[in-house]
This record gives C-alpha cells, sequence and structure tokens, in this order.
C-alpha cells in the first residue's frame, strides 16, 4: 500500500509541475488575468552589467546600451568589475561606461556595489553577452508606472545554438508559464538578461543567492509585483551543446537549492503565489529525486500490474533515447539528473558566491 502512494504521489508531482500547472496557470490567466498599468514615461535609470574577464564583450555590450531608444540624460551605463583581471574595465571606460572596481566577492555582491553608488529611479540589470533591443528599456519600464510594481522582467531570446542543445525549445515554454504567472499576479523567477527593479524596492540578498529567483518572490512577500513584459527583449547565445547546458544547470541549481532550503520563500506568501512557488519552483527543482522515486516504485511494482509496468516501460525507453543521444530526451534527461547532482553538490560543500561564464556563450550574436 505504502509503495503504490509513493508511485502515484511522485507520478502525479511530476505531471503537476511540468504539464497540470502550465495548463492551469494559462487557463486562469485567461479567465482572470490582470496585466499592471503600464505607461509611456521615462524615469532616470541606471543598467548596471556586473562583469569579471569579460573583455571580449564588454565593449559591445556597453555600445549597445548606450545605443537604446532612451533619454540620454536619463540614462547611465554602469560596468560593475567583479575585480577583473584582464582588460574589462579599461575596455568598458572607453566604450563610455561608468566602472565601479570590486574585490573579488561574486555578481550579487557587484551589483549591491553598483546600486549603492547610483541615483536613479529605477536599477536595470543585464549581462555581459547579452545584447537588448533598441527599444527593450522604453519597453522594460512601462509597468514601474502601477505604483504595485517593483519588477520587471523582460524576455529573453535565445539565438540558434552551434551544436546539440535543446534549451530554446524548453525556454519557449518556461516564458509562457511566466506569462500567465505574470497576469496572474507575480511571476515566480527572472532572468539576468534583462530586468529592472524600483530602487525604493532593491534588497541586498545573500551575495550567493542571485536575483533571478529571490528577487520576484521577496518582492511579493513585501506586497508588491513582480511581473513579466515580454515586449522587452534581449538576446544571448546559449551554451552549444547537451552536455555544456548541464554543466551549467548544475552550476545554477546549486544557487537554486540553496534558496529553496535556507531562502524562506515561502513565508507569508498569499495562497496563489504559495502554489505558484510549490508548483513550479520547488517541485521542478525536486524532479530528478521524483523520477528516481518514481523508477524504484515502478519496478518494485511492475509485475503486479500494467499502469506500473507501462509507467516503468516509458521511463526505461526515455533514459534509451537519452542514451542514444535523441535530443530533446537527452536534454530532459541531463537536465533533471543536474538537479540531483546539484542537491549533492549543495550538501556537501555548499555554493560559492563567485561564477564563471557558460561554456560557448560569449561569442557575438
Amino acid at each position: 500500500m505504502i509503495l503504490r502512494v509513493v508511485f502515484w504521489a511522485s507520478l502525479g508531482a511530476l505531471v503537476w509541475t511540468h504539464a497540470a500547472y502550465p495548463l492551469v496557470a494559462a487557463a486562469l490567466a485567461r479567465l482572470r488575468g490582470r496585466a499592471p498599468r503600464a505607461a509611456d514615461w521615462t524615469p532616470s535609470v541606471a543598467v548596471i552589467v556586473a562583469a569579471h574577464d569579460e573583455e571580449a564583450v564588454i565593449g559591445r555590450r556597453v555600445e549597445n546600451l548606450r545605443a537604446l531608444d532612451y533619454p540620454a540624460e536619463k540614462l547611465e551605463v554602469v560596468v560593475t568589475s567583479d575585480a577583473s583581471t584582464d582588460r574589462t574595465e579599461e575596455v568598458a571606460a572607453a566604450a563610455g561606461a561608468r566602472v565601479v572596481r570590486n574585490p573579488r566577492g561574486g555578481k550579487v555582491a557587484a551589483q549591491d556595489r553598483a546600486v549603492r553608488e547610483t541615483e536613479s529611479e529605477l536599477v536595470a540589470f543585464s549581462d555581459a553577452n547579452a545584447t537588448w533591443a533598441p527599444d527593450a528599456l522604453r519597453r522594460l519600464v512601462r509597468p514601474f508606472a502601477d505604483p504595485e510594481v517593483g519588477y520587471v522582467c523582460g524576455r529573453l531570446s535565445l539565438q540558434p545554438a552551434d551544436g546539440s542543445n535543446r534549451e530554446g525549445l524548453y525556454w519557449r515554454y518556461e516564458l509562457a508559464v511566466r506569462d500567465a504567472e505574470s497576469r496572474l499576479g507575480s511571476v515566480t523567477g527572472g532572468n539576468g538578461a534583462i530586468y529592472a527593479v524600483r530602487r525604493s524596492d532593491y534588497v541586498e540578498v545573500d551575495p550567493r543567492f542571485g536575483h533571478d529567483l529571490s528577487l520576484p518572490y521577496l518582492m511579493v512577500q513585501r506586497g508588491r509585483r513582480a511581473v513579466y513584459e515580454p515586449a522587452a527583449v534581449a538576446y544571448e547565445k546559449p551554451t552549444p551543446s547537451n552536455e555544456t547546458e548541464y554543466r551549467r544547470k548544475v552550476r545554477m541549481f546549486e544557487h537554486c537549492w540553496l534558496i529553496v532550503l535556507r531562502g524562506r520563500m515561502l513565508r507569508g506568501q498569499p495562497p496563489g503565489y504559495l502554489l505558484a512557488l510549490l508548483s513550479h519552483r520547488h517541485l521542478r527543482y525536486a524532479s530528478g529525486l521524483l523520477h528516481l522515486v518514481l523508477l524504484a516504485s515502478s519496478a518494485a511494482l511492475a509485475a503486479s500490474g500494467w499502469v506500473y509496468a507501462a509507467v516503468l516501460a516509458a521511463q526505461v525507453l526515455l533514459l534509451a533515447a537519452a542514451a542514444a543521444g535523441a535530443g530533446v530526451a537527452r536534454y530532459y534527461a541531463l537536465v533533471t539528473w543536474a538537479t540531483v547532482v546539484a542537491l549533492w553538490n549543495y550538501l556537501r560543500r555548499g555554493v560559492p558566491a563567485t561564477w564563471a561564464p557558460a561554456e560557448g556563450t560569449r561569442e557575438a550574436i
């Protein structure tokens, strides 16, 4: 009896987080979604790019930001260097950015320092390897006309991978879920390529956390909205292969596990947003563990019913396809396994605050 409960609970959790929750969120968003009261306005903005040894791309990044369709007197471009050892700081300054120099402390610490040294109404953030569309900043700031909004993330458009990476397919699915969550109230996660925060709502978090996952839920805890603006577009190059994406995901999920287990993200949340966090974040990061439980329980129960045998067969086929190199199957298997490896790494040695660029993401777009 207990084994059957374990089987159905793990299967139900996987179906809910990957399929049912996105469908339910999309349906509810259509029925009672509410967009923020956006308006065309031009508040002062400091766009902050954290960089560590980004000499190869930082000049292009600064030039792209300075060429945005936004009043020059309202825009400050800041490169906050995390103890770069190459010519990042020199190249950024020559391109027209204000450079803030920091001791090696990680991306978030460098971002915090830059925020403290600027005075704009809004602070926006981007990666050194991203490119913004000319109207991206105008689009990004529009939702802040609504006083309820404290955080806005734009749409990251991934360019075609040079190799086998299927991240682009997953990312389109992820953005659809994010759009539904935004219309229902607030997103449960952002992205580092394009987002902004009202200065009065900016929160300095544990330097190991990262903004992508921590800022949205902190905004909601403070009675604000964290929304998604798909018209504000940034472009980035993904890692080339499923294997390089796996390594990137391991590093990313280590920070996610830290926040889930130590960030008190469920505390004081409204019921709807609490369900979204559990469904989209907690269960998604637990997918690898849930699959292991499902595999073991279905194997133990396979002789007792066709449903258990069918689920076991489906998992074996998925693993076989992944081992044979089938693109989507291999991507799913590797990324799901990355959640398990990341949890083990976090429990074994913790999470560093510093970071290194993902493989193959610094080529020109």
